[in-house]
Parts: structure tokens; C-alpha cells; sequence
């Protein structure tokens, strides 16, 4: 392992996502056979490098001395979502058919919208991670 496989900058800061999750060891596998994770700490909590971000899951729990009020858990409901995983591709079609054959879930195929094509998938959990590919959105930019 190189410190470069962690997410613990020598300068700045990292943008990592945490997840929480009811089986360390079945969400692993998710984001190692789906996205290609690469796994950095097997768990308690697993550390995954995925691209060029970091996934951390981890059993919930409740408060600590750190964040007294707060309770950690899976998505309760799976219709209402305050934030999710955004991933951006290059070829949709292509990651679609190849995560779907590693065992993706998608709400629906990939829909076209203005200036990109976009599809829903949920990891084991019921986490919402959103995939998409800008088609048209770089033409609508103005770089002046």
C-alpha cells in the first residue's frame, strides 16, 4: 500500500464519501465488482479507492462523544433521498451494460435530458448513486 491509497492528504484536503451500511463485508463486494473499487482497508470501517475518490463504509451506531445527538443508518426509506452519489462517466451505454453484468440494479435504463444522459442505481443498502454523461452540457458552458 501507498499513502497516495488513502484518503489522508499531506496538504489540503480530500472529499471522501461515507456510507453506512448493514454488511461491511456484501457492500465491499458491491463496489469492488461493480465500480472496481480497490481496497485500501478491509474493515471497521472498509476504505475503498474508487477512481479518483474514496468510499468509507461502516455499521451504524448510535451517538458518540463527537456527535452526541446523532444516530448513524442505513436509508430508511428509499423514496426520499437528501443527497447521493454523483459519477461521472464517458461512455454511459458502455458502463451500464458492464456494471448491470456485475450485478447493478438500475430504477431505469439511462434517460436522455438536455445536455446529458443519466441513470439511477442502488448498492446493496438502497444508496442512490447517480450515473451520467455529459452529451450536450459541454456546448451550453461558456469558458469566457
Amino acid at each position: 500500500m501507498q499513502r497516495s491509497d488513502l484518503p489522508a492528504p499531506e496538504d489540503g484536503f480530500v472529499l471522501t464519501h461515507f456510507l453506512v451500511v448493514s454488511n461491511q463485508d456484501r457492500s465491499r463486494r458491491w463496489y469492488v465488482d461493480v465500480l472496481g473499487a480497490t481496497v485500501v482497508v478491509e474493515r471497521d470501517p472498509v476504505i475503498l479507492k474508487v477512481a479518483n475518490s474514496w468510499i468509507i463504509l461502516n455499521v451504524g451506531g448510535g451517538p458518540t462523544d463527537d456527535k452526541p445527538d446523532v444516530t448513524l443508518n442505513t436509508p430508511p426509506d428509499t423514496t426520499t433521498v437528501s443527497a447521493f452519489m454523483n459519477i461521472r462517466v464517458a461512455d454511459i451505454a458502455a458502463a451500464h451494460r458492464e456494471w448491470s453484468a456485475a450485478g447493478a440494479e438500475w430504477l431505469t435504463d439511462p434517460v436522455e435530458h438536455a445536455g446529458e444522459t443519466r441513470g439511477y442505481m442502488r448498492d446493496p443498502d438502497g444508496h442512490l448513486i447517480e450515473v451520467g454523461q455529459a452529451t450536450g452540457m459541454l456546448e451550453m458552458i461558456d469558458y469566457d
